[in-house]
C-alpha cells in the first residue's frame, strides 16, 4: 500500500520590501544550506521547474528559493493585492502536482550560478571574521530570513564588514536602515573594532 503524503500548504507573508513577498511552504523545498537565486527566466531555464513556472507570470521579476521558502519579486505593473492570492495558489498547486524544485539533470554550472548568486559566507579568515559571522548566524540571519532574505559575510578590513543582501533585503528601501541601524550596531557592540557594515552589489 501507498503511503500519501500531505498536501503541502503554502502562505503568504509580506516582507519589508514592498517589489516581494515571501511564499512559506510547509514542506522544506532545499536542503539546509542550499539557495537559488534567479533574476530572470533564462537562469532559471534548466535548473529549477519551480522558478520557471513562477517566472510564467509576466510580473514576475526574481525569485529566490531558500529552506521552506521562495521569494518573489514583481514589477510596478501589478498590485500585490490583484496577484498574492492567485501565486498563493499557482505555487500550492505546482508543489502538490509536479513539486521538483530543482531538476535532477540540471546542469552543474548552471545550479553552481544559481547557487552562487545566493552566496553563503565567504570563509573566514581569522578569529575577528568567525566572531563576525557567527553573529550574524544567530542574530541577523533568522530575522532577515523571516523576511524572506538572506545576509551573507564578504570580508572584514579595516574595521569596515562587507556583506551580501539578498532576496527580499536586494532593493528593499529599508534594507540600509537595518544595515546601518541594526547590523552594524550589533556587529559593534559584539565584535571590538568594526566600524562600519556595507554591502557589496553583487
Amino acid at each position: 500500500m501507498e503511503v500519501k503524503r500531505p498536501p503541502v500548504t503554502v502562505y503568504a507573508e509580506m516582507t519589508p520590501n514592498p517589489a516581494t513577498m515571501r511564499y512559506v511552504a510547509s514542506r522544506v523545498l532545499l536542503e539546509e544550506g542550499r539557495m537559488l537565486e534567479f533574476r530572470m527566466l533564462e537562469e532559471a531555464g534548466g535548473v529549477s521547474p519551480l522558478a520557471e513556472k513562477v517566472f510564467a507570470l509576466p510580473f514576475v521579476t526574481g525569485v529566490f528559493v531558500s529552506g521552506n521558502f521562495i521569494t518573489v519579486t514583481k514589477n510596478d505593473a501589478v498590485d500585490w493585492d490583484l496577484v498574492q492570492l492567485e501565486l498563493r495558489e499557482y505555487i500550492q498547486e505546482y508543489l502538490n502536482t509536479d513539486g521538483r524544485v530543482l531538476y535532477e539533470d540540471a546542469p552543474a554550472q548552471a545550479l553552481a550560478e544559481a547557487n552562487g548568486r545566493a552566496t553563503s559566507h565567504s570563509a573566514p579568515l581569522g578569529e575577528d571574521d568567525r566572531r563576525i559571522v557567527e553573529v550574524l548566524d544567530e542574530y541577523v540571519r533568522p530575522a532577515v530570513e523571516g523576511d524572506g532574505g538572506h545576509i551573507a559575510f564578504r570580508s572584514y578590513k579595516d574595521g569596515v564588514v562587507t556583506v551580501t543582501l539578498q532576496g527580499s533585503c536586494s532593493g528593499c528601501p529599508s534594507s540600509m536602515v537595518t544595515l546601518k541601524g541594526g547590523i552594524e550596531n550589533l556587529l559593534k557592540q559584539m565584535v571590538p573594532g568594526v566600524r562600519e557594515v556595507v554591502a557589496e552589489e553583487l
